[in-house]
């Protein structure tokens, strides 16, 4: 008897998770993650202008989070604790492997949705060209970050160098925490985005009497806004088309953008494809 109760239990609380999930695909909640990059509170405070301006196109309640890292931004999205994030190329294609989502908007800056990395150097060291990395030691951002690790090792393997063989790598969690690193002596190179790099210099934050960059990648998919697949087909199109039209100024700047463009899940072949070129198994990641 006790045992035909607990089946009826679990069946029962199958079926209401079930009815929970279904009801979920046209929450009152929108919960929208953003990139772990900078504090958290910074994040969310920069961010008001698209929260509200999402609450007024959608006529819906919008939650904003920030992880505490890419890892745990996939796996929220895995789970199904969030709506829509906003993903790194390289942390997109992990979260793809885990979620039933799809990207549909990334940023657009003169007119493209493409975007490059570069490999810097501390002037002291010596190197001007990326064969000069050999035996030096690399700093990278997050494991899954596509432009403070991914392309630049990739650059570096174009090359036939290769982390643990020919240099030692060091992952420092941010693309800023990478460009200190090198300016500070505690890596004699590094990788991180062309544009977070530009945007250090320009706020003065890295001396180019100090760092220098000495390549830079070739343009790869832009960071792309993503949605769960099951959330409602008229929720989804509301939401691609409220991305599209955003022109505000205020809520662009966070992003260093002009705008969005709409993107696909072909766009990001190239990424998957990198995991080829470094012999990097991604479901390991």
């Amino acid at each position: 008897m006790k045992k035909w109760v607990s089946i009826c239990c679990l069946a029962l609380f199958s079926l209401v998770s079930a009815m929970a999930h279904a009801a979920d695909s046209d929450p009152s909640v929108l919960k929208v993650a953003l990139l772990p990059d900078e504090n958290a509170a910074t994040i969310i405070k920069k961010n008001r202008p698209l929260k509200e301006y999402l609450e007024e196109k959608l006529g819906k309640k919008v939650e904003l989070i920030v992880t505490t890292d890419y890892s745990s931004m996939i796996e929220a999205m895995r789970h199904g604790r969030l709506d829509l994030a906003y993903f790194g190329p390289l942390s997109y294609v992990l979260a793809k492997q885990k979620s039933d989502i799809e990207p549909f908007a990334a940023i657009r800056q003169q007119g493209k949705t493409t975007y490059q990395a570069v490999i810097i150097a501390n002037k002291s060291a010596g190197i001007t060209k990326l064969e000069d990395i050999a035996g030096k030691d690399v700093a990278f951002g997050d494991k899954a970050s596509t432009s403070s690790h991914l392309i630049p090792k990739s650059m570096l393997a174009e090359k036939n160098l290769y982390a643990g063989k020919d240099y030692k790598e060091h992952f420092v969690g941010a693309h800023d925490a990478v460009a200190m690193s090198v300016q500070n002596g505690h890596a004699q190179a590094g990788g991180l985005s062309k544009p977070i790099f530009e945007t250090l210099v320009q706020r003065g934050l890295v001396k180019p009497d100090k760092v220098a960059v000495i390549a830079e990648s070739k343009p790869f998919p832009q960071y792309p806004w993503t949605m769960r697949s099951s959330l409602n087909p008229e929720l989804r199109q509301q939401i691609r088309v409220a991305f599209l039209e955003i022109n505000d100024p205020a809520i662009l700047k966070p992003f260093k953008a002009e705008g969005f463009g709409a993107v696909s899940d072909k766009d990001y072949d190239v990424v998957r494809n990198l995991g080829s070129l470094l012999e990097l198994d991604f479901s390991r990641f």
